[in-house]
């Protein structure tokens, strides 16, 4: 790269500001070989001006990118008062949002009455488009967006491989065949560590995510991989993950306690501290999707599914341990597989692969042992090894996917493995024995209705027939009325 002409403090903040933005912009060409074309369509910036600022960044370098030449006058106002100015910006910020052309019609308007020239439409167009972005960020997105796009960030960072790994999910751009040939988009949940932003994990479902598909996800990270390209494994000393629903369950509580690992949540409503992990996903968008069939981002239409969900996994196993894994990060200066080997560093490891899966794809429970067995989501469960603990409270492990057998523990200490002969034989799911159960109270309520409509409809028929019956029998015919009986002190 060719040394600039101009130093860079010789140039204003806004020009080292403008210069720094359009660095942003396209350093992901520059450094990760992504083409000018995707950069466009991403940022939705012309290609052309995307290789002007490259070449002008490989010329000058950030001062190339300053807008050093640009118009000494511009952005001052020229004949209009700064009332006038100040006129057109608020009228710019009002919510909702006001075409260019109806502001223009109030500011003339306004100007004739306060004698002012009045502006020209491209005038009033100039001082729009020079409104601060993020002024017109919150004022038309709200404070939410403007936190997205231009508030600082505290990122977290970690000394040495395992020391955090990060943790999320995301919908990908890319339409795919599901099991029934249909078109749908599938999940991606990832796990990378921090250190070296290599993945430890990830999981593709067309179901959106739960805690059990995290647990899996951890399972993955966690154990040694069968493939000998992928190294990464390992207990971390902390899990980085936001505020869903399936990171913050009782469950993953407990997992954190069991494998000896502490949770770290982002701040509610502001995920934005974990922009490595943000970054992952951006260039699985930019660098992976954007090259396969069925790729449909947002607004886009026309795109055909072709791929499986297992062919594109497939591909995208490849992608991440053959390019992304391999190639040279931006920030770390190194790849992301060499960087987590650095330091002779050994992973701190469960006992066994089973007690991982006892830890991580079973929810705990604590029960009293019966004379007649374990009472467990409606069902008996049976040990002859039981027989000792009657009356005793125990620890029980079940898998919400299977819930024909529980493992039982006392004090710490594994007892047996508990059947539920009603269940013996089946594979039952949580899932299902609720969906049964209310299946069930369905049909209670409905004969319950039934009846009692039943009821009403003789009660009613009943209350018709009475009166009717009076009114047909004669005078002589009705029972006479009884007397009151007196008393004789009255």
């Amino acid at each position: 790269m060719a040394q600039s002409s101009i130093p860079l403090t010789a140039l204003t903040e806004v020009q080292r500001a403008q210069a720094q933005t359009r660095f942003t912009i396209i350093r992901p060409a520059l450094e990760d070989g992504v083409t000018a074309a995707q950069i466009a369509r991403t940022q939705n910036i012309p290609a052309p001006t995307v290789r002007r600022w490259m070449k002008h960044y490989r010329e000058k370098g950030l001062a190339g990118l300053a807008g050093a030449k640009a118009r000494s006058d511009k952005g001052k106002s020229r004949r209009l008062p700064a009332n006038a100015i100040t006129l057109v910006e608020g009228l710019a910020l009002q919510t909702p949002r006001r075409s260019m052309a109806a502001i223009h019609r109030q500011v003339v308007a306004i100007a004739t009455e306060q004698g002012w020239k009045p502006p020209g439409y491209d005038r009033v167009r100039q001082i729009i488009k020079n409104l601060d972005p993020a002024l017109v960020t919150l004022a038309h997105q709200g404070a939410a967006a403007y936190r997205e796009e231009f508030d600082l960030l505290y990122r977290r960072e970690a000394t040495h491989s395992n020391a955090m790994w990060q943790a999320d999910h995301s919908p990908l751009d890319i339409l795919l065949l599901d099991e029934n040939g249909k078109e749908a988009k599938p999940w991606l949940t990832v796990i990378e560590d921090d250190y070296s932003r290599a993945i430890a994990s990830f999981r593709l479902t067309f179901a959106e995510p739960t805690a059990l598909t995290t647990a899996l996800a951890l399972r993955q990270a966690i154990w040694r991989k069968e493939d000998p390209r992928w190294q990464i494994c390992g207990i971390p000393s902390v899990f980085y993950t936001d505020h869903g629903s399936d990171f913050t369950s009782k469950h993953m509580e407990q997992v954190a306690i069991d494998v000896g690992m502490e949770l770290i949540f982002s701040e509610k409503g502001v995920p934005r501290g974990r922009g490595k992990i943000e970054r992952f996903f951006r260039s699985v968008n930019e660098l992976f999707l954007q090259d396969l069939p069925g790729y449909c981002p947002a607004g886009h239409k026309g795109a055909q599914a072709i791929l499986t969900l297992e062919a594109f996994e497939e591909k995208f196993r490849n992608w991440l341990l053959i390019d992304y894994h391999q190639r040279v990060h931006s920030e770390t200066k190194c790849t992301p597989a060499e960087r987590w080997q650095r330091g002779g560093f050994l992973p701190r490891m469960p006992q066994s692969l089973e007690q991982l899966d006892l830890l991580l794809l079973t929810v705990r429970k604590t029960r009293r042992v019966q004379q007649d067995g374990i009472r467990f989501e409606g069902y008996r469960y049976l040990d002859t090894t039981l027989a000792g603990f009657v009356k005793e409270d125990v620890l029980i492990r079940f898998d919400p996917a299977d819930l024909a057998e529980i493992r039982v523990y006392h004090q710490d200490m594994f007892i047996c493995r508990a059947i539920s002969p009603e269940l013996a034989g089946q594979t039952v799911s949580l899932k299902e024995i609720e969906k049964a159960r209310a299946k069930r109270r369905k049909q209670v309520r409905a004969g319950l209705s039934s009846r009692a409509a039943v009821v009403d409809q003789y009660i009613a028929i009943h209350q018709e027939e009475v009166p009717l019956a009076l009114e047909q029998k004669k005078p002589s015919e009705l029972e006479p009325r009884p007397k009151l009986r007196g008393y004789i002190n009255e």
